[in-house]
């Protein structure tokens, strides 16, 4: 067996840990760390939350804590057996081992055991169905550490079988594919196929869990691959994506946006051919508001906003944003380089101050300007001439621009 001394291991053991670990081997209940945090400390990551396993039921668990004085906090995890309890200013969240009975796809009811092995068996992936004992013991039942090092993902046991478990497992697969595998198209051809025999199932997914799962997967590795992949499995229609996506623009933008932080919905949007797939992807996955206005700016811009020819590059996005009457305009031109994959652009956009118009109504009333139409008339005109300047012209320059026109 293998014992973890790792640093970020060590790490875990604060105050609120060691009190809960104590208090469950007074009671002879075992507690391990489970899923997601084992392989992240397997890893060498610090993991972002821990869950915890554990032999007690629920009730035993609240009988524990409630004998001890410990605030457990009520979040609706009770009837899928997690009890989450409060100590030293951190939560805890214990889930007792479970079988799953009768699954329909996206829900599963559940029924509480003591045997480890089979609440690793009803996980969906090897490398996401490890225990870590609190003193650095490593529980694999289904060789997740080897996959691990290996760099494969694959499901536990029979795939059809964890897929028709959970059809958004389809989605968490190509995830995790890219976030550990090493190299585009390393998968067993028999898991592709339980993927394409079950695309159907997606369907009956709601579009808000799909939209997680697809955001994280566009800001992964081998996002062009796995998503020319999904075409190919035939889930595209049924999370969101048009029929007839754009995959060589897919692929070129892809390239573009390697290292520039785009947002979920820039990667995306270099597949749409238009706004209707824009409003179809809304309907299935209800995206936020932002995304779909992202969404709609680049497909409407990214032709024919581009960089200038001559000496001034920028100015076209500068001129399109100070014309603009609408909020958060500047994040959107941001996106708009990404996708283009204008780096030297982008960095230079991010540090150009937008220029405030410095003349008002008001200095014009002082040069005699009194109608309140004259003034709106000479204000559009200067703000003209401030425009062909650059931005660059002040206030002197643009009254004494006034007195020409």
């Amino acid at each position: 067996t293998m014992r973890l001394q790792a640093p970020q291991f060590q790490a875990l053991f604060t105050p609120g840990l060691r009190s809960v670990a104590e208090l469950f081997e007074k009671k002879n209940y075992e507690l391990r760390i489970a899923g997601g945090a084992v392989r992240d400390l397997l890893s060498g990551v610090t993991p972002q939350d821990i869950d915890f396993a554990t032999t007690a039921t629920p009730a035993e668990m609240k009988e524990m804590f409630t004998a001890a004085g410990v605030r457990l906090i009520n979040n609706k995890g009770e009837k899928h057996g997690t009890i989450t309890a409060r100590l030293h200013e951190q939560n805890f969240e214990i889930t007792t081992l479970r079988i799953d009975v009768v699954t329909d796809g996206r829900h599963a009811e559940v029924e509480f055991t003591t045997d480890w092995h089979k609440d690793a068996e009803r996980r969906d992936l090897t490398v996401n169905s490890m225990f870590l004992g609190l003193d650095g013991t490593l529980y694999d039942f289904f060789n997740g550490y080897e996959d691990l090092k290996n760099k494969k993902i694959r499901f536990v046991g029979k795939a059809a079988e964890r897929i028709q478990e959970d059809y958004l497992r389809i989605l968490r697969y190509f995830r995790f594919y890219g976030r550990i595998a090493e190299k585009p198209g390393d998968h067993e051809p028999n898991t592709l196929q339980a993927i394409k025999e079950n695309a159907k199932g997606l369907a009956g997914i709601s579009g808000e869990r799909i939209w997680v799962e697809l955001k994280k997967i566009l800001l992964g590795n081998h996002v062009n691959h796995l998503v020319q992949l999904m075409y190919e499995v035939d889930i595209a229609q049924y999370i969101g994506l048009p029929l007839d996506g754009s995959l060589e623009e897919f692929a070129r933008v892809t390239k573009n946006i390697q290292n520039l932080s785009p947002k979920p919905m820039t990667v995306l949007t270099s597949l749409f051919k238009g706004k209707d797939d824009v409003t179809n992807l809304d309907l299935r996955l209800k995206i936020s508001k932002e995304e779909k206005n992202l969404g709609l700016f680049l497909v409407k811009h990214r032709q024919e906003l581009t960089k200038g020819s001559g000496p001034e590059p920028l100015r076209p996005y500068q001129d399109f944003l100070m014309d603009s009457r609408e909020a958060n305009t500047i994040s959107k031109i941001f996106e708009l380089l990404k996708y283009q994959g204008e780096e030297q652009l982008l960095k230079e956009m991010q540090e150009w101050t937008v220029p405030s118009f410095p003349v008002s109504g008001h200095d014009l009333r002082k040069m005699g300007v009194s109608s309140g139409k004259e003034i709106g008339t000479a204000l559009q005109q200067l703000r003209d001439e401030w425009k062909k300047s650059g931005y660059h012209m002040d206030k002197e320059e643009l009254l004494s621009c006034l007195k020409k026109l």
